[in-house]
């Protein structure tokens, strides 16, 4: 492995362990104005950037949101830290799975928890999940290594000169191939569990209407 390659590496997993995410306690317990809540995502998830002009999140976005029944209207054009917290699940999601996935991905949870009405609200939820992160980025660090030593072998008798990039595209298809695969795993879940799950709550209310 050359010089090059380890400056790579360590630069790749360097960036993994500059990813952070929201805290709950980072997150204003005032209700906001939809100017404030773009600037505060563009304040919070200025890391994740591929380039300065690249928008985080604007008002367009956050209407389409409301229309598309991802996000709850705001209430007297104000929105809470729930809101924040959906805007937040939406931004993560949105780099993998279509509109209508996430629907079926986050209404049944926002449905159930998002007036903070029982025994778990939105703020625990996110709690528990983004709690997970630190673990998880360890696990991608070390897949990640796997992944660029074993692509580092590739094209063994190809000339120096083409051997570097072809062993680049090597590692990244080996990173898209896990996408790939991940986000496959996701849709076949969310078709077999949570697409039916609008129809099934159809017709239990059906058949209770029936019982009145």
């Amino acid at each position: 492995m050359t010089i090059d390659e380890k400056d790579l590496l360590n630069s790749i997993l360097s960036s993994l362990n500059r990813i952070d995410y929201i805290k709950p306690e980072d997150i204003p317990n005032i209700d906001l104005y939809m100017d404030q809540v773009t600037t505060f995502m563009d304040e919070q998830l200025e890391a994740t950037r591929r380039y300065p002009e690249d928008k985080i999140l604007t008002k367009t976005m956050i209407n389409n949101y409301t229309k598309n029944n991802l996000l709850p209207p705001p209430d007297k054009k104000k929105y809470s830290k729930e809101h924040l917290l959906t805007l937040i699940f939406i931004y993560y999601f949105k780099g993998i799975l279509s509109i209508s996935d996430i629907q079926h991905l986050l209404n049944p949870i926002t449905d159930r928890y998002f007036s903070g009405n029982g025994v778990l609200d939105l703020t625990a939820i996110y709690e528990e999940v983004f709690g997970l992160e630190k673990e998880e980025a360890g696990m991608l660090a070390k897949d990640i290594t796997r992944k660029f030593h074993t692509s580092s072998h590739t094209f063994p008798d190809t000339p120096p000169e083409e051997r570097e990039n072809l062993q680049l595209f090597s590692f990244l298809c080996m990173l898209s191939f896990d996408v790939y695969v991940k986000r496959m795993l996701i849709e076949k879940i969310i078709d077999a569990k949570l697409t039916r799950q609008p129809e099934e709550k159809q017709k239990r209310n059906t058949k209770e209407n029936r019982k009145k």
